[in-house]
């Protein structure tokens, strides 16, 4: 399976959304839509498309392929932690509100943590932009400069180590 890179997923869906909103306004919005995309929705885009990569629906280049399905390895039976992890996960909490959430529960933090280090959803706040492939492919510099992200895009919050 070849992995597909989300930051080209999520510039053909700042593309459409562009598109959306000119539509919507009977005239072309150009970089601002592009900009307004990037800026309210790349951070959970990121989410999702790391959760997708974890479940082992698609393999993304951004992600490790040692990761590529790993919740499927994580599943025990009737394993409802996880399930609930999860749920959370998709709805957006970041692992500090997880893990605010399981000692509220009283819920197993050993197991809290073993789940919460492996899915590693730090790994999906991506900066947002073009890859530098997809800058080649572009004919000009100028029409990179309207794709580009905003400059005002939330930034990493964990940097790796």
């Amino acid at each position: 399976m070849q992995a597909l890179s989300v930051h080209e997923e999520g510039l053909r869906e700042a593309k459409i959304h562009k598109w959306i909103e000119s539509q919507k306004r009977g005239r072309d919005l150009g970089v601002w839509a592009l900009d307004d995309w990037y800026t309210h929705y790349w951070p959970i885009f990121c989410r999702l498309k790391c959760l997708e990569h974890l479940a082992g629906i698609r393999s993304w280049s951004e992600f490790s392929p040692e990761k590529f399905g790993l919740i499927g390895k994580l599943i025990r039976d009737e394993d409802q932690l996880l399930e609930m992890i999860l749920d959370r996960a998709y709805s957006g909490r970041e692992n500090l509100d997880l893990v605010n959430w399981a000692l509220d529960w009283g819920l197993p933090m050993k197991r809290v943590g073993y789940i919460l280090e492996q899915l590693n959803l730090n790994q999906a706040q991506l900066e947002p932009g073009a890859p530098p492939h997809v800058v080649e492919q572009l004919n000009t510099p100028s029409e990179f400069e309207q794709l580009a992200p905003p400059q005002f895009a939330r930034p990493r919050t964990f940097k790796s180590e």
